[in-house]
């Protein structure tokens, strides 16, 4: 399985993976250059990381995130989230056109929730 998980993450940095991992830095970049966003780059520049290699990983709840992390998820939809969702979904549409891009194209529309709302959120190994 382990094999299959690598040739799924190559293939998907050469189709997507750069390419979305690029829009979180720069987002990540932005959010760093004021003191109060940092928080939002630093889950960004995460978010980054698992764009480049999503497979053999998913997303799950941080235990004790609270208000802050929603009131936090709330700003990042409407500063960074918006944009960065509608690059997955883009990105997933032109992915599902051909039969060997679904698989990709799914993993894009996976990753929306997490765009849209990263805060209270960990990535963790399958």
């Amino acid at each position: 399985m382990g094999i299959v998980r690598t040739i799924l993450n190559v293939i998907w940095l050469v189709l997507c993976g750069i390419w979305m991992a690029i829009g979180y830095c720069i987002a990540g970049v932005i959010c760093c250059v004021l003191i109060v966003t940092i928080p939002f780059g630093i889950a960004s520049f995460r978010i980054a990381g698992y764009a480049l290699w999503p497979f053999g990983h998913t997303i799950v709840d941080r235990p004790g995130a609270g208000i802050a992390s929603a009131i936090g998820n709330v700003l990042w939809i409407i500063v960074a989230g918006w944009w960065l969702a509608i690059g997955h979904v883009l990105t997933g549409i032109a992915l599902c056109i051909t039969i060997i891009g679904i698989p990709f194209g799914i993993a894009n529309f996976k990753m929306i929730p997490v765009s849209l709302v990263p805060l209270g959120k960990e990535i963790v190994e399958i």
